[in-house]
């Protein structure tokens, strides 16, 4: 028996180790699974965080990118809408041409109200008597040639026939040389649109010497000869990027206008005391300016300086020749120093009211009837 309990006892003691191995085992594998789900969730969280970290770090660089992207195509698409609008544009106002359309908006009100309003047989354009026109500084060939007037060569621009005529004139200015004015620049524009003037005067005193003439039209007509002669000189450039293909397009627009604009200035040319050799002599003289000031925007220094010596060169040559011609061939007529006297052969119901410095000098008291001596007669002159 004593030899059976031991082997008993080994035989209990060794499930017993077995179970206790069992334990230990299970213990240790319930530990290890422990562990296990602790990496588990350890990896989880681990991940976790990088995958949201990487998930927000490609949101952030996707919205990055869409961001960039969206204020690139806002770049650009503000930059195209500003250049559809102002690309064109050296500045943003028109301060030459708004201040000459107010002084020529304020200039025939006065000289109606002080001068009285002409009957339409006399002037159809709703305007002064052709004396006050004369008296405020209209082209007078036989003053300017004879009499040494010269000033009278600028100061027509300044004023017009009547109301109709004005509404013309500052309707065209306002619309085209305002904006060729914030395209070119004051410098530009004042240099062909008073070159123009003057040019335009000449050219009227050379071909109708006996008509007294106002107007704007002939510098209005300067400015479409200086936008043509733009078109012309650009007209051979290769547009390189989308903004010359845009100004490429906008001249060619401009040419339809430019041609508009002549036909219905050119229509002007029959009113009253406008004269069609005002619009031909301003058209030229601001065409060949054009060619001087903007053969500057030619990329080709070569062709740069060709139409520059042919613009600069044709423009003295024109004014030599109009201004010789003006002093020297023009045959003038003296009758037009008493304009008021000249028309009063015309019109019976002409009068006079803005001429009596003038009648006083050539003695015509009554305004181009006989002049009052000291004892009160009349005698013709």
């Amino acid at each position: 028996m004593s030899s059976l309990l031991p082997i008993a006892q080994r035989s209990e003691r060794k499930p017993a180790s077995r179970s206790n191995s069992r334990r230990r085992n299970d213990s240790s594998d319930e530990e290890n699974g422990s562990h296990v789900m602790q990496n588990d969730s350890t990896d989880s969280e681990m991940s976790t965080p990088k995958y949201q970290h990487s998930k927000s770090m490609a949101t952030k660089g996707s919205n990055r990118e869409a961001t960039e992207d969206y204020q690139l195509q806002d770049g650009n698409g503000s930059e195209a809408s500003e250049h559809s609008h102002t690309a064109h544009h050296k500045q943003n106002y028109a301060p030459c041409s708004t201040l000459f359309c107010v002084l020529q908006c304020i200039i025939l009100p006065v000289m109606m109200i002080q001068c009285g309003v002409a009957p339409l047989n006399v002037n159809p354009m709703i305007g002064p008597y052709p004396d006050a026109l004369n008296y405020w500084g209209a082209k007078n060939a036989v003053l300017i040639i004879e009499d040494g007037e010269g000033w009278r060569l600028f100061t027509p621009i300044f004023l017009h026939a009547g109301l109709i005529h004005l509404v013309g004139n500052v309707m065209v200015q306002i619309d085209c040389g305002n904006e060729w004015e914030k395209e070119w620049g004051s410098l530009i524009w004042m240099i062909i649109y008073i070159g123009s003037a003057f040019g335009s005067s000449v050219f009227s005193v050379c071909f109708m010497p006996e008509n007294i003439s106002v107007g704007s039209s002939g510098a209005v007509m300067g400015l479409f000869g200086g936008k043509l002669s733009e078109i012309v000189l650009l007209c051979c450039e290769k547009s390189t990027n989308a903004i010359e293909k845009s100004d490429e397009r906008a001249r060619k627009r401009q040419a339809c206008l430019v041609i508009g604009g002549i036909i219905v200035v050119s229509a002007m040319s029959f009113i009253p005391f406008v004269d069609w050799a005002a619009h031909v002599g301003g058209m030229i003289a601001g065409f060949v300016l054009g060619l001087v000031c903007f053969s500057f925007k030619i990329r080709s220094w070569f062709f740069m300086l060709i139409w520059l010596v042919v613009g600069v060169g044709t423009t003295i040559i024109l004014y030599i020749i109009g201004m010789a011609y003006m002093y020297t061939q023009v045959e003038t007529n003296d009758e037009l120093r008493d304009v008021c006297g000249y028309y009063k052969q015309f019109f019976d119901d002409y009068e006079c009211k803005c001429m009596l410095d003038e009648a006083i000098q050539f003695g015509s008291w009554q305004f181009g009837g006989g002049a009052n001596n000291d004892d009160g007669s009349s005698a013709d002159n």
